[in-house]
């Protein structure tokens, strides 16, 4: 099912929290969260040799609406967990909050290489965004939308 009115006010309760208390813009959580499961509290937890359950398909994260078993409701608890688990990582894996200091950036570049880095672990030996594994696009798409650029196609390729 949709998110409940209630599920999406703890969203957006979640989101400004760990935002403040992790020190990390919630713009740059928001956007990374609608990239991994649209704000669905119920998003499937996937499974490619990591589970990667929850809003923010953190990295083996213990915050999940949807483990095989969907919640409904889903608790405040588990939502604020979910965004926890991406924003500031996990014991198995890193959240958004080291990719950042990852990207070594000193600059806005900062949020698009960490965006990289928390989809496929690295960035590319190349630079460009795109290559290596993961989704090739995933850069570019979160950058469309912290833009506000939400509907944008998502090839991304260079010409």
């Amino acid at each position: 099912p949709n998110n409940s009115d209630q599920e999406s006010a703890d969203v957006k309760s979640a989101i400004e929290s760990v935002a403040s208390s992790s020190s990390i813009d919630e713009r740059f959580i928001l956007a990374i969260m609608m990239q991994e499961s649209k704000g669905c509290v119920r998003a499937p937890t996937t499974n490619y040799g990591v589970t990667n359950p929850g809003l923010m398909q953190s990295h083996d994260g213990a915050g999940s609406c949807n483990n095989g078993a969907v919640q409904n409701p889903c608790p405040s608890s588990e939502i604020t967990q979910m965004i926890t688990d991406g924003a500031t990582g996990t014991a198995a894996g890193d959240g958004l909050k080291q990719c950042m200091s990852e990207s070594k950036a000193t600059d806005v570049s900062e949020y698009y290489k960490a965006a990289r880095i928390y989809n496929s672990g690295s960035v590319a030996s190349s630079g460009n965004l795109q290559d290596g594994i993961a989704t090739h696009c995933y850069a570019s798409d979160v950058a469309n939308r912290l833009t506000g650029w939400v509907k944008a196609a998502t090839a991304c390729t260079l010409g």
